[in-house]
């Protein structure tokens, strides 16, 4: 990005379910059908007088549980469209780690970077974990054949000559993940500087994307296999910040003890530069009383890392992967991709 250009980027607009699958092809409808699929049944009346003054989405009777669901979620598309996200004065680099499986790293990862990508920051996925999910979301191959980030760990292959273009959004590349994984943690053993090998790598590319003339890379995203192992130990060490996704569920707190733990000893021993800097709550049932306890326990103790985004238990959320897309191009009207959006407007306010 030239000095003349601004230092900001705008977040696209929204597109309805209908439409096509890449962002800014509509700006968010201003009539009542369009937003509102349960019109003429009684849920949501607009009146004539007082949508001719401003914005029918005001007027929106909120007498019945969808119709109020659906006055937030349009107030939510309004305070976000518009915003603003400022470049970092550095690249930052996140681990999303979390050694409990199905908690949501994998999907907080694509999402938050898709939804950064799309605001015209540039962004790295790195894969790797050996199940290749982030991979998948985002449409990148990672077949056996294929140059992956096992062989930039093992085999000193450049990363350059592994990151490959996400399809759907254009500032979104990916470094994909393949079955090979899966035997790293036993070959890294023997290697010489085995926990600093993947920031080692990133360092590389950062110079050569800058000897190419190439725009720096603003977000650096590593989604790390739900272990402890060698390979989230170079997570670690190659990141500055953390993000930990917590499912808000019990078994989800019992595991966070554990990983702080060993967050600090990478701190002490590897990498003092490494903070918890994010967590976000994930698959949040609002209709349950567990999931709020869960939540507020988290804010009590961790009330500088919580965001204030919180993202629900999502069918679209779920769907996203079987089509090779995140929630983000696949239903951006969604509540998920909505919530994935303000996560990471908040991030990159930070």
């Amino acid at each position: 990005m030239t000095s003349s250009e601004t230092s900001t980027q705008r977040i696209p607009p929204f597109v309805s379910l209908g439409s096509a699958r890449a962002f800014g092809v509509s700006p968010v409808a201003t009539t009542a059908n369009q937003f509102n699929p349960v019109a003429g049944a009684g849920a949501a009346k607009v009146s004539r007088e007082t949508a001719a003054r401003g914005n029918v989405l005001d007027t929106l009777d909120d007498s019945s549980p969808i119709a109020r669901e659906l006055a937030h979620e349009n107030r939510r598309r309004e305070r976000l469209l518009g915003r603003n996200l400022p470049k970092p004065e550095k690249t930052r680099i996140f681990t999303v780690s979390n050694q409990k499986g199905g908690v949501g790293k994998t999907t907080t990862t694509v999402n938050i970077a898709a939804a950064l990508a799309a605001a015209g920051l540039n962004v790295l996925v790195i894969d790797i974990d050996p199940q290749g999910n982030a991979s998948t979301a985002l449409g990148i191959e990672h077949h056996a054949d294929v140059d992956s980030i096992y062989d930039v760990l093992i085999n000193d292959v450049a990363l350059e000559d592994v990151v490959a273009q996400c399809p759907d959004i254009s500032n979104l590349i990916c470094a994909p993940a393949t079955i090979h994984l899966a035997g790293a943690e036993i070959e890294l053993v023997s290697l010489v500087a085995r926990e600093q090998r993947l920031r080692r790598a990133i360092d590389v590319y950062a110079k050569a994307r800058q000897k190419k003339g190439e725009q720096r890379l603003d977000y650096i995203f590593i989604d790390c296999p739900p272990s402890l192992g060698l390979l989230t130990v170079n997570a670690f060490c190659a990141a500055g910040e953390v993000l930990i996704p917590i499912q808000c569920e019990y078994y989800a707190l019992e595991g966070l003890s554990q990983l702080l733990k060993n967050i600090e000893m990478i701190q002490k021993h590897l990498n003092a530069d490494l903070e918890v800097s994010t967590i976000l709550l994930t698959m949040y049932d609002g209709r349950t009383n567990l999931a709020a306890q869960v939540a507020a326990e988290v804010r009590q103790h961790f009330p500088d890392q919580v965001l204030d985004a919180v993202v629900p238990r999502s069918v679209r959320i779920s769907e996203a992967p079987s089509y090779q897309q995140t929630v983000m191009t696949y239903d951006p009207s969604s509540s998920g991709a909505l919530s994935y959006l303000e996560a990471a407007a908040e991030i990159a306010e930070r």
